[in-house]
């Protein structure tokens, strides 16, 4: 499972989306909520493409930050503009209440992989390596649709989808 966190925005969406159509490969976009709210026609181009879309908070909120009600609110306020059953919280953390509250309504999917591209400690050979050295069968592999990560990923996007479908994993994204 190919993931994508915290787009869309213009300097990466189309990039992303150009490489995932260059390899024929199906991903889950986990967006924020202002960034659709602001780039409404890359959210429209990702589901125009046959990706999944999963909410990943209107602000890219840390559940730790904000009680259970001020978070679930801005939960809800992204996915008045995403509208799916899917959430992912930013960093992976949230609070056990947050948790349990929104796993009444959302799937909520976590990863196995971070692919780490959006560290200034680590180049895109990096990025690349960590998809070779973690990726197992079953594996959700976590890229970022963000500044911080696109000049990585003009390399490591690419390379990574090319080794993967050499090894021969398919790509499947969540219902």
């Amino acid at each position: 499972y190919l993931t994508f966190d915290d787009g869309p925005i213009p300097e990466s969406t189309p990039f992303i989306l150009e490489t995932l159509a260059r390899f024929d490969v199906r991903a889950t976009f986990f967006m924020v909520g202002d960034n659709v709210r602001k780039y409404p026609e890359l959210f429209e181009k990702i589901v125009a493409a046959g990706h999944r879309t999963g909410n990943h908070t209107f602000n890219h909120w840390g559940g730790f930050k904000h009680s259970p009600k001020a978070y679930s609110a801005n939960v809800e306020m992204a996915n008045q503009l995403i509208g799916s059953h899917l959430f992912r919280p930013p960093h992976g953390w949230m609070r056990w209440e947050q948790y349990f509250w929104l796993g009444r309504k959302y799937r909520i999917v976590m990863w196995d992989l971070v692919t780490r591209d959006y560290s200034k400690w680590l180049t895109a050979e990096d990025v690349l390596h960590n998809v070779k050295t973690y990726t197992r069968n079953g594996s959700i592999i976590t890229f970022h649709d963000s500044l911080k990560s696109i000049d990585k990923l003009r390399y490591a996007l690419p390379e990574a989808l090319k080794w993967l479908k050499e090894q021969g994993y398919e790509f499947k994204t969540f219902e």
